[in-house]
């Protein structure tokens, strides 16, 4: 059972938080404002309550009793960074510290509202430096290979689960869309019928207009042609295979058998066609801030990468092919 579930209660909680009474009362009081107030996920909060209950944890063998919301708003940064470097020990990764430590800021922050003091200790930790990795694209051709359903027509599948996953890989690679962008469609959306754009809700909720070329609105043609459910048109585009809403990880299994069928790597995923539809298109000598719009990335920087793996890519040809590139001294 979720911590956050209708029948969670506090003393529900007390078996998975350490900490004394007060600390667990506030703790129980801000996963429950997480989920109504700002209306975070159910897996979020878990994953808040689980870097909550380390801190608390480690508070616990740290001060040498269970911590107070007194002991908390007490705390000096040379503590903090004590929790995190014994995080580090464990191998947690900077992206985890990032997230656990933003975690520890909120509670810190709802303590402060709550008016049971200042929590400045929390503040003034830098956040961990998370170094960004570049984004792996597939092969123009390799891409294309994936969203092609007769890649996997010798697969004992149904056809139209074969157009289906096709068609959503289509719009992945296509349109670069995420996952949850495909699958979020309605039938109303389909890109059908001569409809050469569709509007995706992304990260936020943010709406924006993505250009559907022909090949995608074949696919999805084709889905729709095969598909043996009649699909509302208020309902999800995408079905599984009993007709109900269709899976993320019905298209990673796709993908994973692609993976094997073309002999890919495993950094070929459903995300890497997104990551593939950018690359290429700034080879193409496509617009950054065009890139950017049809991303839906809510800053330039993040797109930017793209800009690194195109230069690195250029760089591997180029020592890979130049005469002089492998010259020493």
């Amino acid at each position: 059972m979720g911590l956050m579930s209708s029948s969670a209660t506090p003393n529900a909680l007390d078996l998975v938080l350490p900490g004394a009474d007060d600390t667990r009362r506030e703790a129980f009081a801000w996963l429950a404002s997480l989920a109504k107030e700002r209306r975070l996920s159910a897996k979020t909060v878990e994953a808040y309550a689980r870097d909550l209950r380390q801190f608390l944890a480690f508070l616990t063998n740290h001060l040498g009793e269970p911590p107070s919301v007194k002991g908390i708003l007490g705390l000096k940064p040379m503590d903090i960074r004590a929790f995190l470097a014994a995080r580090r020990m464990n191998s947690v990764g900077s992206r985890s510290l990032m997230r656990q430590l933003a975690a520890l800021r909120s509670f810190a922050r709802h303590l402060e509202r709550e008016g049971f003091g200042t929590a400045s200790a929390f503040a003034a930790i830098r956040t961990p430096k998370v170094e960004k990795n570049l984004p792996r694209p597939l092969s123009a051709s390799s891409a294309v290979a994936v969203t092609d359903a007769e890649t996997r027509a010798s697969e004992n599948r149904k056809p139209w689960i074969l157009a289906r996953d096709a068609a959503v890989l289509s719009l992945l690679y296509g349109a670069g869309l995420r996952i949850s962008e495909a699958l979020g469609l309605q039938r109303r959306d389909a890109p059908v019928n001569g409809l050469d754009a569709i509007t995706v809700t992304g990260k936020g909720g943010k709406m924006r207009s993505v250009p559907v070329i022909p090949p995608i609105q074949r696919a999805v043609e084709e889905y729709l042609a095969l598909c043996p459910y009649a699909i509302p048109y208020e309902g999800p585009l995408f079905v599984g295979a009993r007709g109900g809403p269709l899976s993320p990880r019905i298209i990673q299994l796709a993908v994973e058998e692609l993976r094997g069928a073309l002999g890919l790597p495993d950094s070929a995923t459903p995300h890497a066609l997104r990551h593939s539809f950018a690359t290429h298109l700034l080879a193409k000598g496509g617009d950054l801030r065009g890139i950017q719009e049809l991303l839906g990335h809510a800053s330039l920087s993040t797109t930017q990468l793209y800009t690194k793996v195109d230069a690195a890519r250029l760089m591997d040809a180029f020592n890979a092919a130049h005469p002089r590139a492998r010259v020493k001294g």
